[in-house]
């Protein structure tokens, strides 16, 4: 019954929102994450290999950036999973309890013919978080939650490195961006959070928090979405 981990902090959340409410507007990581935000496209061209390639990005709560970009033109795979850490403990209840160094995150096999890596990370950085909360996404909180980037190779580490200095340079946030760039990794989690947001679509944290994520994808990018 792990998945109740979420259902725990779904029900802490709902039981402060009429606090919040009361008290004044959302916090802008929150607002954020229901409206997405419209920003430019990565400057600096990135080669790859003709052939299928890996990014691994994390940003909150994998299940909604799994499912954003599992509805992505040119994306063959997504998976869920832990970077930045060891195998031997990538285990869910250690992870989301914050005793690893892990974060939850996503790796996606793409087609460069169709979709580039400079496409994933504009998708990544204006869709799916907001990259300048430092360790916590929306209800989330711990260094699990972070914002990270985990390149595959050296032209997504100097592509990932390029667009965070764009970004930052145009202010399009009030706040700085902290999203790390981090070693490669990447370690599968358990069966039951794949494809969480397709096999349970009425689940309350799907509903509240990686939904609007998708409505997000479609407005912002509707030629990439499927």
């Amino acid at each position: 019954m792990k998945k109740l981990h979420h259902l725990d902090k779904l029900a802490a959340l709902l039981a402060a929102v009429a606090f919040t409410a009361a008290c004044g507007s959302a916090p802008i990581g929150m607002a954020h994450a229901a409206e997405g935000i419209r920003i430019a496209a990565p400057k600096l061209p990135v080669v790859e290999p003709k052939t299928t390639q890996t990014a691994v990005f994390a940003g909150g709560c994998f299940w909604g950036i799994e499912g954003v970009f599992e509805r992505v033109k040119g994306v063959t795979s997504v998976e869920s999973g832990y970077s930045g850490g060891t195998k031997a403990n990538a285990d869910y209840d250690l992870v989301s309890g914050g005793r690893t160094s892990h974060a939850e995150s996503v790796r996606i096999r793409y087609n460069p013919a169709v979709v580039s890596y400079n496409d994933l990370l504009h998708i990544f950085f204006s869709v799916t978080h907001d990259p300048t909360q430092l360790n916590r996404q929306g209800p989330d909180s711990g260094s699990q939650y972070r914002t990270a980037i985990f390149p595959a190779n050296v032209a997504q580490r100097k592509a990932a490195s390029a667009y965070i200095a764009q970004l930052g340079k145009a202010g399009y946030w009030k706040k700085p961006i902290v999203t790390k760039i981090e070693t490669f990794s990447f370690f599968a989690a358990e069966g039951y959070h794949q494809d969480f947001m397709a096999k349970n679509p009425s689940h309350p944290y799907i509903v509240t928090w990686d939904k609007p994520k998708v409505a997000s994808l479609k407005r912002l990018f509707p030629t990439r979405t499927r």
